[in-house]
């Protein structure tokens, strides 16, 4: 979407210098960034109707090299990642039970160019001071969104993805809501909308088509439970499921 685009390009121009020497194999803030969207996607679990609760505590685990970058620039990188987070969050509807926090941790078992993210729940207790990592990652929770008896998600490589916002757009650009790594899918190939119960997939002029259950989508195809979306090689399952469990099982 364009607003985390901007960030992302931000991101890059504030740290370009930060991971553009040392070793040939390094950490960039777009990957840390999308990364980031994945964990919260991979981590979102619906613990009421309409509610689905997300991590806002993040642990970037970096090489000895490239921690000596973050670190020197970690309070802004910090800060915009929390923002690539906190705009997701509210992309997708989920909630946050405290701010956002993100800190970088060296982690010798890594090699420059790898990283890892663990993430947890941590409830705001109303008074503690936010990360110095990460200072105006101060968020509220949003609010939850209306009961529904049924949630559509998106089953994609063993993640699931749930559809809390009108308009989901899949495709291999960072700008893409949910982000497929498949040389066959374009930039932004695929939109998911949802309105009035009815969710249907609208291809965004793709290079190489969209299909649902092997019929390509002229324009748009309203989706049922168990339809099979075909983008290049990576299939992908749409489901319709009851709103105590919308989230990952």
């Amino acid at each position: 979407m364009g607003l985390l685009d901007k960030v992302e390009r931000g991101i890059e121009k504030a740290v370009r210098g930060v991971f553009s020497t040392g070793s040939k194999a390094q950490v960039e803030p777009v990957e840390i960034a999308s990364r980031l969207r994945r964990e919260v996607d991979h981590k979102a679990i619906t613990i009421a109707a309409g509610r689905t609760l997300v991590p806002n505590i993040f642990d970037v685990l970096l090489s000895d090299e490239d921690f000596q970058r973050a670190q020197e620039w970690g309070t802004p990188l910090a800060e915009e990642l929390c923002d690539v987070v906190i705009n997701h969050v509210r992309s997708q509807g989920y909630i946050l039970q405290g701010p956002v926090r993100i800190s970088f941790r060296r982690d010798e078992s890594h090699r420059a160019g790898d990283f890892e993210i663990t993430s947890k729940t941590e409830k705001s207790s109303g008074s503690a001071a936010p990360a110095p990592a990460a200072p105006r990652a101060n968020v509220p929770a949003a609010p939850s969104r209306q009961p529904v008896r049924l949630q559509p998600v998106l089953d994609i490589d063993g993640q699931r993805y749930s559809l809390n916002a009108p308009s989901v757009v899949l495709g291999r650009s960072s700008e893409a809501d949910i982000l497929v790594d498949d040389t066959g899918v374009s930039r932004r190939h695929l939109e998911i909308q949802t309105h009035s119960g009815t969710t249907t997939a609208v291809d965004l002029g793709s290079t190489n088509g969209s299909y649902v259950n092997g019929h390509k989508v002229a324009g748009s195809m309203e989706l049922t439970d168990g339809s099979t979306i075909t983008m290049g090689r990576t299939k992908i399952i749409f489901r319709l499921l009851p709103a105590n469990n919308g989230g990952r099982p």
